[in-house]
């Protein structure tokens, strides 16, 4: 009797695991699925690099933001194994650059050199940008800032700031000033100049640097606000004069400088920052680990002591960081940019 009560008891059991298991299996698979997308971002980090890194750059060779970003992909194929190649996409203010890079794969295999006026200053100068600016990018870390240098040809019969805002008012809309496009720092720079001292001067657009450079040289723009790297050599050959930096005080690089606001030119403080980013939705490792490896390297005494004669301020920051920055530049130079009354085009 004992034996023909068990029986049914044990078909009952096998019964009820029987119908359990199909739903522990289910189970079992919803977690593994929800689990999938950080597994797989894990492994993406694991194994990343495993083939050449593209690193996009709006800037000309030869310039500051060229150096640096060969610098940076120079440490980062040391630490990580795989080449990181700079290319070079100069034109519309780095609008060209950014649109590629915004549209590349989030496979951590495209990078940006963002900048404030690839990013922001576009932003606050063009209606219809081929991106946009917070939903486009995932900012990896700020690299470094940098104030402006104005510079003038020899030909201009000025010394000092205070000599070329009096030339400049006594010949209005003569002078000329290169810069590199429409809502470039350098732009906006000499705009800034242009309303705080009443002057009327002309700009004339360069794709880089180097153009810009070469004209200057040449005498055939008279002035230009420019980054240490290319604008002080010149300066210390005596083929260019230096007038002022465009910095809150005095630079490592030209102390003998003094600064716009020192020269006359009250309320004129403006620097200009280098970031680094990747296309939004680039996981969240990749990022990460780019992050480390660039604090590192901004870190190093090498590093400091590299480009101290630039005069550059090193700005290592967490991604959160460098999106706050993003968000807090873009109503502030909105506001620069509509008091200067220039109109977004």
């Amino acid at each position: 009797m004992k034996l023909g009560c068990r029986m049914p008891l044990q078909r009952a059991r096998a019964g009820q695991a029987a119908a359990v298991a199909p739903a522990i299996t289910s189970a079992i698979a919803l977690v593994l699925a929800l689990l999938a997308p950080g597994l797989a971002a894990q492994d993406s980090a694991a194994g990343y690099p495993n083939r050449p890194v593209k690193f996009i750059n709006q800037y000309s060779p030869g310039g500051l933001g060229d150096t640096f970003a060969r610098a940076l992909a120079q440490h980062l194929a040391e630490r990580l194994g795989q080449p990181f190649v700079v290319e070079n996409r100069t034109g519309a203010n780095g609008i060209i650059a950014a649109e590629i890079a915004a549209r590349s794969p989030a496979d951590g295999y495209t990078l940006f050199m963002g900048t404030q006026s690839g990013l922001v200053l576009n932003a606050a100068t063009r209606k219809n940008l081929p991106f946009d600016v917070i939903r486009d990018f995932a900012p990896i870390s700020l690299l470094f800032s940098t104030p402006f240098y104005l510079l003038v040809h020899p030909s201009v019969k000025a010394t000092s700031v205070a000599e070329l805002v009096a030339l400049a008012r006594s010949q209005p809309g003569k002078l000329t000033y290169a810069s590199l496009g429409r809502g470039s720092g350098h732009h906006l720079a000499a705009e800034q100049f242009s309303k705080l001292t009443g002057i009327d001067i002309v700009q004339v657009p360069y794709k880089g640097s180097g153009q810009a450079m070469t004209d200057l040289l040449a005498g055939q723009v008279h002035m230009m606000f420019e980054g240490p790297v290319t604008g002080l050599p010149p300066v210390r050959s005596g083929k260019l004069r230096g007038l002022a930096s465009t910095g809150a005080g005095r630079t490592v690089a030209a102390p003998e400088l003094p600064t716009m606001i020192e020269a006359g030119v009250a309320g004129f403080d403006i620097s200009t920052w280098f970031g680094f980013v990747a296309p939004s939705g680039t996981p969240r490792s990749i990022i990460d680990r780019l992050n480390g490896e660039t604090r590192q390297m901004l870190g190093l005494p090498a590093t400091a002591q590299r480009f101290a004669a630039f005069g550059i301020d090193l700005l290592p920051s967490t991604s959160e960081q460098m999106a706050e920055r993003i968000r807090v530049d873009l109503p502030l130079w909105t506001k620069i940019v509509r008091d200067a009354g220039i109109e977004p085009e």
